[in-house]
């Protein structure tokens, strides 16, 4: 009889526990991912593309560059294209992510800002800061200054 009493009640502690369900593929676009969780993916993202995208383009740039003078005359066609611009803005911005988020994760790993308010103000720190160097350098890229 005690333990129909408890499951009514949620337990021994006499509230209701919350029920925990694995959200449907209908409710992903609804669903609201915590800004830690959004910076741990992008952090994924980020070393990805770095070593998928970033490492082949990079290594080709370099060796054109390298090879002759004409070569090089090349190489700067190449990078002033708007196309491979965008490229290496994506790039920036991986390479500058992963960075901000990697220290964050070392910070994580020496015990420090494990706690739910400083795990959200240090990823929200993380992507206004890759962000901003990002857009820094991609004013620089482009030309602005």
């Amino acid at each position: 009889m005690a333990d129909a009493a408890n499951k009514a009640v949620g337990g021994p502690g006499g509230g209701a526990r919350p029920e925990f369900r694995n959200i449907h593929i209908t409710q992903i676009a609804r669903y609201r991912m915590p800004l830690a969780a959004l910076v741990s993916i992008l952090h994924r993202i980020s070393g990805a593309l770095m070593f998928l995208v970033g490492l082949p383009f990079v290594l080709y740039i370099f060796q054109q560059s390298l090879t002759s003078e004409i070569s090089f005359e090349h190489y700067r066609a190449i990078v002033s294209n708007w196309f491979a611009k965008l490229v290496l803005l994506a790039l920036i911005w991986a390479y500058l992510h992963h960075f901000c988020a990697g220290l964050r994760h070392l910070l994580m790993d020496l015990d420090i800002g494990l706690d739910k308010a400083a795990g959200r103000t240090s990823a929200a720190v993380v992507l206004a800061l890759s962000l901003t160097l990002t857009l820094i350098l991609g004013l620089k890229l482009f030309g602005a200054f």
